[in-house]
């Protein structure tokens, strides 16, 4: 990634804050607007189930304490403030790690934007309509932005969700508020100051993560309110000599990755749809693995070793410790040793009896993890990975990934993106309840998908 020089592109923020007013009276083509809800509708899955964890309680009851009011729906019960539901939506979202994201940003974009735009909408009664602008709007921000300083964010030791997600809330609630153009601005540059997210939980079993996006949502929403309220930002706060993409990227970013294709060539297209509920940089691997077992009716007791090369951000989730459910789903070689062990990747391989397992144990630690220059060079474009399999007294298996499932060019189409839904929120919410939900959201006539969800 070339470094770009401060100045070279200016007018950067004013130009995204232009075109985030003109979406609220854009109309959004059909495949577009099917995407948004298919956003909505994994966000919603991902919140629900989210909400059942530790983490999402104790947001919860923060939320009751400092952010009390009856604005807008908390899934998992009660209202709040729309900063306060904003907080425990979001969280509640990427609490398990089963939430959508963006490859070439390595970026969460709904989690940390849908929960501010369905709260402020549903403060305000905006239009269904007016929503789903909103939502592709701030999806959009946020992987754009995302994926002009990727991967220099991350090598810097930033979490894209925390660092992107805030302008994406802060655009999709402007929209939702009607601001215009020059408190758009505004409110992107209040934003930048809100802009934060360490990537030092990594092996830490530090549930912060988790927070990372909730934090962004609610940050977004006062950005867009403070704005509005003449508190102002600046209008040069991504281009800027001391911007955006100087702090955290020192310059190395893309203006094209920006800029380029506004309301035609859409990032959201491309986001992707988890089917695992752990870190994306593992699921190349899983699917290797996985593929593997089935054809060769592989047996875990005769695997002597396993090496998996890969790039090297995905690489640097190599940690064998993981007593702590983050840990585990941060982990290459844990997501390897229950790959091959239990042939499936779900929640139940992340509870408290797998992660204690002295196989789990015992097979992780046979576990090499390799970063590749062949592999650091398809990445982002791709999350490729190689596994080779070694086994007693037999052939070694070796199967390469370049992009895992869920990715838009190996996509989980609407029925699965349902049953993935149903999978994850019938045991939360009811049957019943759930099929209410998935219908309203396909249907996408009403702002009743959250609050019938909580």
């Amino acid at each position: 990634m070339r470094g770009c020089l401060v100045g070279e592109v200016s007018g950067a923020t004013a130009r995204l804050a232009e075109w985030i007013h003109d979406m609220r009276t854009a109309n959004l083509d059909a495949e577009i607007e099917h995407q948004a809800k298919r956003l909505v509708l994994d966000y919603l899955a991902s919140a629900i189930v989210g909400s059942t964890t530790t983490v999402a309680g104790a947001v919860r009851d923060v939320v009751a304490e400092m952010y009390p009011g009856e604005h807008a729906s908390v899934i998992g019960g009660g209202r709040a403030s729309a900063a306060g539901a904003a907080l425990a939506n979001g969280t509640a979202a990427h609490a398990l790690d089963i939430d959508d994201g963006y490859t070439p940003g390595s970026v969460h974009p709904s989690a940390p934007t849908l929960p501010a735009v369905l709260a402020v909408a549903e403060r305000t009664g905006s239009t269904a309509k007016t929503v789903l602008r909103a939502i592709t709007t701030a999806v959009e921000v946020t992987c754009r932005i995302a994926r002009s300083a990727h991967p220099a964010t991350r090598e810097a030791g930033f979490h894209n969700t925390a660092l992107a997600g805030v302008f994406g809330a802060a655009a999709g609630v402007s929209m939702v508020l009607g601001l215009d153009r020059p408190t758009i601005a505004s409110a992107l540059g209040v934003a930048g100051s809100h802009s934060g997210g360490l990537f030092e939980f990594l092996g830490n079993g530090a549930e912060v993560k988790r927070l990372h996006a909730g934090k962004a949502a609610r940050d977004g929403l006062l950005c867009a309110y403070l704005a509005r309220g003449e508190v102002s930002g600046p209008a040069t706060v991504l281009e800027g000599t001391n911007g955006y993409f100087h702090a955290f990227a020192r310059d190395a970013w893309r203006p094209d990755a920006l800029l380029d294709g506004l309301g035609t060539e859409w990032a959201l297209r491309d986001t992707y749809v988890k089917v695992y509920p752990c870190c994306r940089h593992l699921h190349g691997a899983i699917d290797a693995l996985l593929d593997l077992r089935a054809e060769h009716d592989l047996d875990a007791s005769t695997v002597t070793g396993v090496r998996v090369e890969t790039y090297s951000v995905a690489a640097a989730h190599s940690h064998t410790r993981f007593t702590s459910h983050i840990d585990a789903q941060m982990s290459l070689p844990y997501a390897v040793a229950v790959s091959l062990l239990d042939g499936q990747v779900g929640m139940t391989q992340f509870d408290r009896d797998h992660r204690a397992s002295p196989a789990v144990a015992e097979l992780a630690a046979r576990v090499e993890v390799v970063a590749g220059a062949e592999f650091d060079a398809r990445y982002p474009r791709e999350r490729p990975a190689r596994v080779t399999v070694t086994r007693a007294g037999a052939p070694e298996l070796c199967r390469e990934v370049g992009q895992p499932r869920g990715e838009p060019g190996k996509p989980l189409d609407d029925k699965e993106l349902t049953a993935k839904f149903r999978l994850l929120a019938d045991p939360v919410i009811g049957a019943d309840r759930a099929a209410r939900v998935a219908e309203a959201v396909w249907a996408f006539d009403d702002l009743t998908v959250q609050a019938v969800a909580k």
